[in-house]
């Protein structure tokens, strides 16, 4: 899925773009809609989305402002405008693309596909250089790919608080507050994380001993993290979870 968002200060412009979207690019997820630079402003910073479509000509602060006041942009830009010569300026922006007012559906599917190719290039050469970086760099502690339905964070181990089990995928819990669901098990970083200090305290549950503060005896055993999570454990981890604890 594509995350997007859309800035324009007409509203028959926000009908439009999301019916065409919704009957002709299903890959992309429409997060919201803001009538003004300031408004769109917050709803980037909320959502951090993969693309922005964004209207040129708006009152108070134009496209160009708003682009301005986020850099650096981390979303592919599609422009929206009305008018012919902003497209010179908006390729020196290093737009992917832009629409031309009033818009139609074989525009609009032909640029969304184009940043399909482009976020998947860049998410592809992302993991390529981080492999590089790791192989380049054998002292330092390595960065993890958390590959996401939207994007691919990359993070050192010490950065991961705990990985719940989410099904086939994993909630990973960063020391930022933040919280990734990644499309790996959490097999998968049981497996990655063994030799990075994380400890395997239940079927859901992997923490990283580094942020255990206490193990808690009271109905039964589980551990208390520096965040103040309580995570269980498991019977049948219990004797390897206090091993791993000394």
């Amino acid at each position: 899925m594509i995350r997007a968002i859309h800035i324009d200060d007409e509203p028959h412009n926000h009908r439009s773009l999301a019916r065409i979207l919704a009957e002709t690019c299903p890959q992309v997820q429409l997060l919201g809609q803001a009538m003004n630079a300031a408004e769109g402003r917050a709803l980037y910073l909320q959502t951090q989305p993969d693309l922005i479509f964004l209207d040129i000509e708006m009152p108070d602060q134009n496209g160009f402002q708003f682009l301005e006041s986020i850099h650096p942009v981390r979303a592919e830009v599609i422009f929206v405008t009305a008018y012919d010569q902003y497209a010179l300026r908006a390729i020196k922006f290093a737009a992917l693309d832009y629409l031309l007012k009033p818009i139609n559906a074989t525009e609009v599917q032909a640029a969304v596909a184009k940043v399909q190719e482009k976020l998947l290039a860049r998410w592809g050469n992302l993991q390529l250089q981080q492999l590089l970086d790791n192989l380049r760099n054998p002292q330092q502690q390595p960065k993890i790919a958390l590959p996401s339905i939207e994007r691919v964070d990359f993070v050192e181990p010490d950065q991961i608080l705990r990985c719940q089990s989410e099904n086939t995928y994993t909630f990973v819990y960063l020391l930022d507050g933040s919280k990734l669901l990644i499309t790996k098990s959490l097999r998968d970083f049981e497996n990655l994380l063994a030799d990075h200090g994380f400890l395997r305290t239940h079927q859901s549950h992997l923490v990283n001993r580094k942020y255990v503060r206490s193990l808690l005896k009271k109905d039964g055993d589980s551990l208390l993290l520096t965040d103040g999570t309580v995570i269980p454990i498991s019977i049948r981890q219990k004797t390897e979870v206090l091993e791993g604890l000394k």
